[in-house]
């Protein structure tokens, strides 16, 4: 058996077939958590879960990238060379973490961790304080999600992108258990996580040579493998077996592969 523990199934890009690709994985003895990153994908996962048995699960959270309105590019942000699809771009909201509504949906028993929540620096204004503000609040809405999480007994899904030394100086005064999402930071970095007991989630970016980022090889290598764990970050970062635009939980096997080779 496997477990795709990061399958974003309840995004758009599975609008027309959630329930086939969701039967497929399950036919095929792989478990799928969903996390949200907004409330309404969140409250999406939920009630997708709900719907399954003890194959499919969810996870509520607002990611960084929600806190400001934006269009969003999936190809820019990961050097994709693939055929462009409409989920493929999509526009933010501005939206605030509210407390009590991800309480409220974090009582249904199918909610197993809070995220995805975290840091992002990639989309940052222009001009110091507009930079600061917006690090600070990101920083903020994080301390919520994690206040929830210690409440609700639940670990936390950490999104970090190009905000590794900050979110390990953010993490480093706090109770903390959860996962570094689609992990991208170097062997030092990855040791300050592991200290803090921390997982490691690793996707289909294993198979990319992205020269702006540390070769994940050498974390993999040096990382308990108990301390890793399989996601596909569906759909996007499709591994490259799989023959197709979008990805699915299904292929969370040829990461396992990969990981098995290296």
């Amino acid at each position: 058996m496997l477990i795709d523990t990061h399958g974003h199934v309840s995004f758009n890009a599975f609008k027309e077939d959630v329930d086939a690709v969701l039967k497929h994985a399950i036919e095929n003895n792989t478990w799928v958590i969903m996390p949200g990153t907004q409330f309404s994908t969140s409250q999406k996962a939920v009630e997708m879960a709900e719907r399954y048995g003890k194959e499919v699960y969810a996870a509520i959270g607002l990611h960084p990238i929600h806190l400001e309105e934006r269009e969003v590019d999936v190809l820019e942000v990961q050097s994709e060379s693939v055929k462009k699809e409409a989920w493929m771009t999509f526009e933010t909201r501005a939206e605030e973490f509210d407390y009590e509504k991800y309480k409220a949906l974090g009582q249904s028993k199918k909610v197993v961790a809070i995220g995805e929540c975290g840091l992002d620096y990639y989309y940052e204004p222009k001009g110091k304080e507009k930079r600061e503000a917006l690090r600070n609040r990101q920083k903020s809405t994080l301390a919520l999600q994690m206040k929830l999480a210690e409440e609700l007994n639940l670990p936390v899904i950490f999104h970090c992108r190009k905000a590794q030394d900050d979110l390990i100086e953010f993490l480093s005064q706090r109770k903390i258990r959860g996962v570094v999402h689609c992990y991208t930071g170097t062997l030092a970095q990855a040791e300050k996580f592991y200290a803090m007991g921390l997982h490691f989630g690793f996707n289909g970016l294993i198979f990319k040579k992205v020269p702006a980022l540390p070769d994940p090889e050498e974390v993999i290598k040096n990382i308990p493998l108990e301390r890793i764990v399989l996601e596909t970050d569906s759909p996007y970062l499709v591994p490259p077996q799989a023959g197709t635009e979008r990805n699915e939980p299904l292929f969370v096997k040829y990461v396992a592969e990969e990981i098995a080779r290296i």
